[in-house]
């Protein structure tokens, strides 16, 4: 991966837009990033970050902080773009925050949300866009750099703060950094997978072992009698022999209950036997019993059928005679029907005569139907002038809507006129808010660029005085610790004296007799020394001695304190200066200050605004103008046509009033004439019609009084009202056959019945006793259901506990599997773990692997130590345990010159620096690799030059130097002076008021 180009936009320090050409810097294969502190000197780093990963480095995204520079202006957006060469493709990649931006009508701001955009230079050299989505350029540039944030701001930017920490640090801190690096998620998460298969196959071995006791429980519970010969085992989950326990005692509970149920067999068979005679006795009392009652019912039912007999005598000849007068239905209904027809025909004439004039009333058909086609013919010669009565008020309603327009183009010509008049006045009033807009917009802008400044100062104002504060309170705290670690020396100085006068009595108290003496080589002591008043022991001493060490570091700790509180008191001192002058402002003058500034910049701000609506305001204005003019004219244009178009209409409506004038007669128009016609002819047809109706229902009656009387006297009756007077409707005919049917079907029942033979013998028999033999028969049902109930309780029994025996077994072969599972897990759990007894070295399997990992990287780190110490230094790993602790993450240090391997937090300042980053650069080869190979041909390496000396400083700069062999530009972000004498191309970030820049030296 090579850098080109950066181009950063109002990005933190720096307010305007910057270019940084790395192809430029990285011509000389080494070049230094430098400037003064605060200048921005890290902000490049993080804006190479933010266009990769969309984020700064972890330990400058502090929550609620903005990457929008404080000097830039509202109007210019935050954006970082950065051109690279990364996996053989030329990319371009555009990043801009979410940040406020001036609304574009009206004042205030908006939020704006985050952009990215992601192009591609093809062949021929244009570039193609490849995507908008943050989701998707982040994904397709961390496949083609194969390195998340965090290993891309440890492996290319190189903090050496970082690394030093690194160094010091326990085995537990350097694992959760080579964790991140290597991204050891995998192998933490097979420990806690083996760990939960472990638990979840050890819960597994206690269920399976529980659900075979509570099938136990239910066993006994099934079992009943048969189970009470021998308990259910009492073991617990877990307890060996438990499963052969419950099988053996599974079987003696089966083979108690099948003798149960031979021994019920027994007792239902008997029972059955008695049943059986008990029903045979009493189906026979039962039959005869029902023979008995069907002969007395049938001498009863006999007797009420004679008692009926002259009612169906009746009924029988009812029946025949309306079946005779049926034959004369048809011409009766004929006769109603044409009665109907007349009476109607009848009313409907007298109706229509009423209507009629008197001299018209007693006409026959023939003369109202003439009468009829004469007015329809005179209706006929009216359609010419009704037309002409239409036309004539239409062109009454055109000449209302002529003068309605006229009367709306002469108003709208008024309106026209009156606001022209005052145009001249509006514009200059428009254009004069223009100006005065205008100039308020170049006030506010000024007034903005001297309010930020002002803030700021007021801000620095602020602090400054708490930090005065601040840095007498940690004056004073400073001479109380100085006197307390003054008087913890003392303390510990007085003790050890006094333990050293009376060390002798130390010495003697670890003699042993016949032992030789550590001092004098005697075994004999004749005389030991005893300690004396106020002797002071080891652990005393030690104990002073651990109080004066923590007041010296309360003391150094205050002092640090002081010095950085004292720093930013003066810088913010600085701050609240102005550049030329001298005093200290106070915060009363600073805010009064920024008061009027803001006050002059928010009503010079407020007329600005106006610009655009009284731009809008003119041209709404100019446009009127031209609708005004234009109205008027087309509305004086449209008054002429139609003066011509009254002229024409008069003429027209001139000739059609003589013929409107001969055709109405003495109507009041053409339609009311028409209407009348309309009417008469209506009338004349209705009664011609009604006339004619009449006499045709007055034929049909008398035609149905013929025809009624010759089927009376057909049918055998005297006159048709005798035969109206028989006849009968369908359902009470019905209703007399039903009844005749019914007396006839009940004679031949009995009939049938008296010429039964067994019910006439039966009933010579005795009484039949039905009661006596069902209380038998229920007695002997009682008892075979107890017996099959018993039987059948015994038959379940048996199969349940069939049923829960094979369950049982079947659940002690599913667990054997189970418990040697739980077994190969549990071992294997234990082992990656460290818990295993298996695990000489007590080493987790991610600590393992990291372990692995950081032998690759102090071996390369050590290839570059070497040539920066001049052979002394040699970084290892150590496996060791120390102080209990688990094994794994050691590093040390080999020092040629004495032989001994120490730990690595014993170097010092100058070191550590160099040991550092020879552990940077060897992390920085090892993660490559472990990443795919992915090439990196541009490093960065943030401060820690300051602690070496001369002749250490020409051997790290040798050592980054030969970086460049493997065509690697290595920048160096430092202010050491000495390294702009040693390195010619440099990236010069300058600190100004409104924003730092940078600048190439070459």
């Amino acid at each position: 991966m090579r850098l080109h180009r950066l181009t950063l936009t109002a990005f933190g320090p720096f307010g305007a837009t910057q270019e940084v050409d790395f192809d430029a810097l990285s011509s000389a294969g080494l070049f230094l990033l430098h400037g003064p502190t605060g200048a921005g000197k890290t902000s490049v780093l993080d804006a190479v970050c933010y266009a990769l990963y969309g984020a700064v480095p972890g330990a400058r995204q502090s929550p609620g902080a903005t990457l929008r520079s404080d000097h830039a202006p509202a109007g210019l957006p935050t954006e970082v773009q950065l051109e690279l060469t990364v996996g053989g493709r030329r990319l371009e990649v555009t990043r801009s925050p979410a940040q406020p931006r001036p609304k574009k009508r009206g004042g205030g701001f908006t939020q704006e949300k985050a952009q990215s955009r992601l192009r591609e230079r093809d062949p021929k050299g244009d570039w193609q866009g490849l995507s908008k989505s943050h989701q998707e350029i982040g994904e397709e540039l961390a496949q083609l750099i194969g390195m998340s944030r965090d290993q891309f701001c440890q492996v290319v930017l190189l903090p050496q703060g970082d690394f030093a920490r690194f160094l010091r640090s326990d085995a537990e801190a350097r694992g959760k950094l080579l964790g991140k690096l290597f991204d050891t998620r995998r192998f933490a998460a097979v420990e806690e997978r083996l760990a939960e298969l472990r638990r979840a196959a050890e819960a597994r071995v206690k269920s399976g072992d529980e659900q075979i006791l509570a099938l136990a429980q239910r066993i006994a519970q099934a079992g009943g009698p048969a189970a009470t010969e021998a308990a259910p085992p009492a073991d617990r989950p877990g307890e060996p022999g438990l499963a052969e326990a419950v099988l053996e005692w599974a079987a003696i509970a089966r083979s108690a209950a099948r003798e149960h149920l031979g021994i019920a067999h027994a007792v239902v068979a008997e029972a059955e036997s008695r049943q059986l005679a008990a029903r045979r006795a009493l189906d026979a009392e039962r039959e005869l019993a029902r023979l008995q009652e069907r002969y007395a019912e049938t001498l009863r039912r006999a007797e009420a059928l004679e008692e009926r007999r002259p009612e169906h005598d009746r009924c029988q000849e009812q029946l025949e005679r309306a079946r005779k007068a049926d034959r004369v239905a048809p011409a009766l209904e004929l006769r109603e029907e044409a009665e109907r027809a007349y009476r109607v025909a009848s009313d409907v004439l007298d109706r229509t005569r009423e209507r009629l004039p008197a001299e018209l009333a007693d006409s026959g058909a023939d003369r109202l139907a003439e009468l009829e086609r004469r007015f329809r013919q005179e209706l006929g010669t009216l359609d010419a002038a009704r037309k002409a009565e239409v036309r004539s008020a239409g062109i009454d309603e055109e000449r209302v809507r002529l003068d309605r327009d006229a009367r709306a183009d002469e108003e709208l010509v008024r309106e026209a006129e009156a606001w022209l008049a005052g145009w001249d006045a509006t514009r200059t009033e428009l254009t004069q808010r223009i100006e005065t807009a205008q100039e308020a917009a170049t006030r506010a802008e000024q007034l903005a660029g001297q309010l930020a400044p002002a803030r700021r100062r007021l801000d620095a104002a602020r602090r400054r005085d708490a930090l005065a504060t601040d840095v007498q309170d940690a004056r004073e705290a400073l001479a109380a610790v100085r006197e307390q670690a003054l008087a913890a020396h003392e303390s510990w100085l007085g003790l050890r004296e006094r333990r050293l006068r009376g060390i002798a009595a130390e010495l003697a108290a670890g003699l042993v007799a016949g032992e030789p003496c550590t001092v004098c080589g005697s075994a004999e002591h004749p005389d030991p020394a005893s300690p004396g008043e106020g002797h002071v022991d080891r652990a005393t001493e030690e104990t002073a001695l651990a109080a004066h060490r923590s007041a010296e570091e309360t003391r150094t700790r205050v002092e640090q304190e002081l010095g950085l509180v004292r720093e930013r008191h003066l810088t913010a001192q600085a701050a609240a200066r102005e550049e030329t002058a001298s005093d200290d402002p106070t915060v009363a003058e600073l805010r009064t200050l920024v008061d009027r500034l803001t006050g002059d910049h928010a009503e010079a701000h407020r007329l600005a605004a106006g610009t655009h609506a009284a731009r809008e305001a003119l041209a709404a204005a100019e446009r009127e103008h031209d609708e005004r003019v234009e109205q008027r004219q087309e509305a004086r244009n449209r008054a002429a046509a139609r003066t011509s178009q009254r002229e024409a209409l008069d003429r027209e409506q001139a000739g059609l009033e003589d013929q409107i004038t001969a055709a109405r007669g003495e109507s009041e128009s053409v339609a009311a004439h028409a209407d009348r016609l309309t009417r008469r002819v209506a009338l004349l047809a209705d009664a011609a019609e009604a006339v004619r109706a009449e006499q045709d229902a007055a034929q049909r009656r008398k035609e149905a009084d013929d025809r009624l009387s010759d089927a009376a006297f057909k049918a055998g009756f005297d006159t048709p009202q005798a035969a109206a007077a028989t006849l009968l409707g369908a359902a009470a005919q019905r209703d007399l056959q039903h009844r005749v049917d019914a007396w006839q079907a009940e004679a031949a029942a009995i009939a049938d019945r008296r010429a039964e033979r067994d019910a006439r013998e039966a009933a010579e028999r005795p009484v039949a006793q039905a009661a006596a033999a069902e209380s038998a028969h229920e007695t002997a049902e009682w008892l075979l259901r107890e017996a099959a109930s018993a039987r059948a309780a015994a038959r379940d029994r048996c199969a349940e506990l069939d049923r829960l025996s094979g369950r049982a077994a079947e659940e002690v072969r599913r667990l054997g599997p189970v418990r040697q599972e739980y077994e190969r897990v549990a071992r294997l759990a234990g082992l990656t773990a460290g818990t295993s007894a298996d695990n000489e070295r007590k080493m987790r399997l991610e600590a393992y692997v990291l372990a692995a990992r950081l032998e690759q990287v102090a071996a390369a780190a050590t290839a570059r130590l070497q040539r920066m110490s001049s052979g002394r230094y040699t970084l290892v790993h150590s496996d060791a345990r120390t102080g209990g602790r688990r094994a794994g993450l050691g590093l040390h240090v080999v020092d040629a010159w004495t032989g001994s391997e120490r730990d690595t937090s014993t170097l010092s300042g100058g070191e550590t620096f160099f040991a550092s980053l020879a552990l940077a650069l060897g992390l920085a080869d090892v993660v490559t690799e472990e990443a795919g190979g992915v090439r990196l041909d541009t490093l960065f390496i943030d401060e820690g030059f300051g602690s070496l000396d001369d002749q250490t400083l020409d051997e790290v700069l040798d050592v980054l130097d030969s970086l460049r062999e493997r065509d690697r530009s290595v920048g160096i972000v430092s202010h050491v002076a000495d390294l702009r004498r040693r390195i010619p191309a440099r990236l010069e970030v300058v600190k100004e008021r409104h924003g730092s820049t940078v600048h190439h030296r070459l």
